[in-house]
């Protein structure tokens, strides 16, 4: 994640969404500045497969939808103006607004929200922005990193010693109570990779 230079004028959220597609695809707005999100292409697949193996879950299960990294969320109460993605994300159809998926961006936080790691990434954003989703009320977050080829579970903390989850590629992850019933192996996400 890589911010624009900040000689240009803050942008709010309302002018983010505005923007075409094509440009504003690539892009975060954090501090009224866009914040250009790289991801390469291991790291695409990787998000692909997840949004695969949990549409195929879900397919038979209308418990929610699921969003590609495409979707922005307004969510965060220390920061109203900004707009996050995550490189693969999960919704409850329960807590739709007015049941329906809006037509911008969401103003709720994820259930699921998975960050899959790129090589430009620095671990200082990743997990500045792992506390943000966890703040924001994200009940499950995957942090996947290919270079390791593991995957970190975040869960809001009840107190500082609750361990955060680590699983290799020996492991099999699980949607615990935000998608009860899923999993797949690890090694699955990182197949041929």
């Amino acid at each position: 994640m890589t911010a624009l230079p900040t000689s240009s004028p803050p942008i709010t959220p309302e002018e983010f969404l505005a923007m075409p597609d094509d440009e504003a695809i690539a892009y975060e707005l954090v501090d009224g500045q866009l914040v250009e999100r790289n991801m390469g292409a291991e790291s695409s697949l990787i998000a692909a497969r997840i949004i695969v193996l949990l549409g195929s879950f879900l397919e038979d299960r209308p418990l929610g939808s699921v969003f590609t990294s495409e979707t922005t969320y307004q969510c965060f109460v220390d920061a109203p103006k900004k707009l996050r993605r995550a490189d693969v994300s999960f919704v409850r159809k329960d807590r739709l607004p007015d049941g329906r998926v809006p037509k911008g961006q969401f103003r709720i936080a994820p259930d699921l929200a998975v960050e899959v790691i790129s090589p430009g990434d620095k671990s200082e954003e990743v997990d500045a922005k792992t506390l943000e989703w966890l703040g924001a009320g994200v009940s499950l977050l995957w942090v996947v990193s290919p270079a390791t080829r593991t995957v970190r579970i975040h869960r809001p903390r009840a107190s500082a010693a609750e361990p955060i989850s680590f699983l290799t590629v020996e492991d099999t992850l699980v949607g615990e109570e935000v998608l009860p019933g899923f999993s797949c192996s690890v090694a699955e996400i990182f197949q041929g990779i």
